[in-house]
């Protein structure tokens, strides 16, 4: 379960922003998972209100986003909408795919008081 180390990232990440901004208190905490980053959205909101107990962040909320994937075909040279990796061009069924977006993770924004 990898998403808990990301979770733990998560956290460090969103203290650090939290201090540097002389926040009291962060409410809420809006990341965005790719759909292609192997990493299952439920999965890692639970793992973040698991690794923020016994930190400042213990009463935050966490939501998390899934982006959807994309890819360049260059058999039939269109933008398509990609699932998983390793599935065919849902246009022409080629795998001339080069992936341009969905397997990133980011903090959205971070709601503070």
């Amino acid at each position: 379960m990898h998403e808990l180390s990301l979770a733990e990232h998560v956290i460090r990440i969103v203290e650090d922003a939290a201090h540097q901004a002389g926040a009291q208190r962060v409410t809420r905490v809006r990341l965005a998972v790719g759909a292609l980053a192997h990493v299952e959205p439920e999965t890692l909101q639970f793992c973040c209100t698991l690794a923020a107990r016994q930190t400042a962040l213990a009463e935050t909320e966490f939501v998390v986003e899934q982006t959807p994937g994309q890819a360049y075909c260059a058999d039939c040279r269109q933008d398509v909408a990609l699932e998983r990796i390793g599935f065919p061009c849902p246009q022409c069924g080629g795998f001339a795919l080069r992936v341009t977006a969905g397997e990133e993770m980011q903090v959205l924004d971070i709601a503070i008081v």
